[in-house]
């Protein structure tokens, strides 16, 4: 499995920090943290509470990641298909699904 680069991973927040800002306007801001090929983010709200949002999936490029939605009833990440019918997408699209619903 592959694991994406410092340069990949910092991109990746690059790319979902202003889709954050727009969507969710009460958010102080988002926390990224990653293990593996997978990147756990957590909306921060201005209280401080972290909430688990999504979990993209490095798929070997900068440009196309799997994407999971965290389903809060389970505590548990749901893979999800992209509104291309796809489970693998750039991380603005995967971002914007997301924190549109």
């Amino acid at each position: 499995m592959p694991t994406p680069s410092e340069h990949t991973r910092l991109q990746l927040e690059l790319y979902l920090t202003p889709h954050a800002e727009t969507a969710w306007p009460q958010l102080a801001g988002l926390h990224v943290r990653h293990r593996g090929q997978y990147a756990y983010v957590e909306g921060v709200l201005t209280d401080g509470e972290h909430i688990k949002l999504t979990r993209p999936r490095f798929t070997g490029t900068a440009s196309r990641w799997g994407f999971a939605l965290h389903d809060a009833a389970g505590d548990r990440y749901q893979d999800a298909l992209l509104p291309t019918g796809s489970h693998s997408g750039t991380p603005d699209t995967a971002c914007r699904l997301h924190l549109a619903t």
